[in-house]
């Protein structure tokens, strides 16, 4: 007897076996029970919800010879007929490989036959946003008048990829993704039918990894099972779906926020002594930064145990908010560069040496410095406004024991002129807004709390971004986009150029006075 895979072995039979569709099967089971059944059915939702277990449910409830509670008694002619695929009423179609034209013209040919022994044609036309253009417009009056001995059932993952008049025709209902807690419930009652023993933290994991797929998960339960072995672990469930081991990452992230580079080095050796994809292994680094930093947010984890929660708040504890999405952002960049690399060894120990290094320069890892410079900023902007503003003139050294000769400025233009050049310009809010409505998220985001300086008439000063953020806007098209936002805002075109804040004060003073200013407080 051929072996039959366990999601296909326990798929459900009835609208009661479906797990977290209720607010489905309830609607269609009163329907059934009414005889208000439709012409037309969309199910919709992402893969392993239910969608095409649940359209051969209907097309056999439909066809019943003995329904009781609008369920189907699959112990009749008609039903096991629909069961074992015998019987030629009910037709199940493949769009994405059966997508032309000339598919729905066969459709339509055979919509004007009688059914043979059911008393209704089903077509159930799974993945149906695959189907072409042209097959849309063909089936489009057959969907909207079939004849009364025909029903259409179809399911799709990317209902957005349907035409409108596709959608109008049909009763629309949307399969939502199954909960932890009925998966786990599922697969536990799976588990005691075929025998197998499977820990709770085992059930937890296999629930988080189905990501609201029931199919999934009882793919992953499968997959456990396949050597023979009646007893399955969490560790087991992790090693086969290639999840890291948890002590590589949490030593490998642990040396990187203690700046260890030596516990960061050997971790890294040791997994590339295990032959682990380094690609996917960044990613599990990147997913473990993203826990701690959402642990530390809200107190709560999944996928872990009570030593790993323990071992995650203890890092949680020991870094600010800020440095974990620093780190995310600086992991995505060596994600980045190792994808084209050649070299992804060396790449990958090259950026974890890197990342241990602590840069007493970076602005990300000194925490309060960009509000420091802000308040310094706005400090200076406030005296030139108020005029309250003394220039001293420095001898040269060979001088220094003569007397300091003070310059008072009360010119208005001058002061007006330090104000321009000094304060964000009115524009770049409006910049950064252009940016967000074009889509262009990435520069949004890196942009938002940046402010803007016209440096010279050609060139325009970025302050406040991160090590990241210059990264992004010294990209060609990145830049190309900021500068065509610029002319659209000031009317002419600027280069642009990341700035420290202390680097434009002195620029500008320069710029304006060429002899350096000190600020009197009275």
């Amino acid at each position: 007897m051929a072996y039959t895979a366990l999601y296909r072995k326990f798929r459900p039979l009835t609208f009661s076996e479906f797990v977290g569709q209720e607010h489905i099967t309830r609607t269609l089971k009163n329907q059934i029970i009414a005889n208000r059944v439709g012409h037309a059915y969309l199910f919709s939702g992402g893969r392993g919800t239910g969608k095409t277990s649940a359209a051969k449910v209907l097309a056999r409830a439909v066809n019943c010879l003995n329904p009781k509670d609008g369920e189907p008694c699959n112990e009749c002619e008609i039903c096991k007929g629909i069961l074992n695929g015998s019987l030629t009423d009910v037709v199940e179609m493949d769009a994405a490989s059966n997508n032309s034209v000339e598919d729905i013209r066969q459709i339509r040919e055979e919509v004007n036959f009688l059914p043979t022994k059911a008393k209704y044609r089903v077509y159930i036309i799974d993945e149906v946003h695959m189907l072409s253009t042209g097959a849309f417009n063909a089936l489009l009056k057959t969907l909207e008048e079939p004849p009364e001995h025909v029903k259409f059932i179809l399911a799709t993952t990317e209902p957005q990829k349907l035409p409108a008049t596709i959608l109008s025709r049909c009763q629309r209902f949307d399969f939502k993704k199954i909960s932890n807690d009925d998966i786990k419930k599922r697969l536990k009652i799976i588990t005691d039918e075929i025998g197998v023993e499977i820990e709770d933290e085992a059930l937890n994991t296999i629930a988080i990894l189905s990501e609201g797929a029931m199919r999934d998960g009882i793919s992953i339960l499968e997959r456990c099972i396949q050597d023979g072995d009646v007893k399955i672990t969490d560790e087991k469930i992790k090693d086969l779906v290639g999840i890291p081991k948890f002590e590589y990452v949490n030593k490998m992230i642990e040396g990187i926020l203690e700046r260890d580079s030596e516990k960061a080095l050997n971790a890294t050796e040791e997994i590339i002594e295990e032959g682990k994809d380094l690609y996917n292994f960044l990613w599990e680094m990147i997913k473990y930064v993203k826990d701690i930093l959402v642990f530390k947010t809200s107190g709560k984890i999944e996928l872990y145990n009570k030593d790993e929660e323990e071992k995650i708040k203890e890092l949680s504890e020991k870094t600010s908010n800020q440095e974990l999405f620093d780190l995310i952002e600086a992991l995505s960049q060596m994600e980045n560069d190792i994808k084209w690399s050649s070299q992804k060894n060396i790449m990958f120990q090259a950026g974890i040496i890197r990342l241990t290094i602590k840069k007493q320069t970076s602005t990300s890892s000194n925490g309060g410095n960009n509000s420091d410079i802000e308040k310094r900023l706005e400090i200076l902007e406030n005296k030139i406004n108020s005029g309250n503003i003394q220039i001293k003139q420095t001898q040269p050294k060979q001088e220094e024991n003569k007397t300091v000769k003070k310059i008072e400025v009360k010119s208005e233009s001058k002061t007006k002129a330090q104000v321009a050049n000094i304060s964000s310009t009115e524009y770049w809010p409006k910049v950064i807004s252009n940016l967000k409505k074009k889509g262009k998220i990435t520069l949004f985001t890196n942009l938002m709390n940046t402010k803007a300086v016209e440096l010279n008439d050609m060139i325009l000063g970025i302050v406040g971004l991160t090590s990241f953020g210059k990264t992004v806007i010294e990209q060609p098209e990145n830049r190309q986009e900021i500068i065509k936002a610029i002319v659209e805002e000031a009317g002419k075109e600027m280069q642009i150029k990341a700035e420290e804040a202390q680097n434009v004060i002195n620029k500008q003073t320069q710029n304006n006075f060429d002899i350096p200013i000190n600020i009197i407080d009275e």
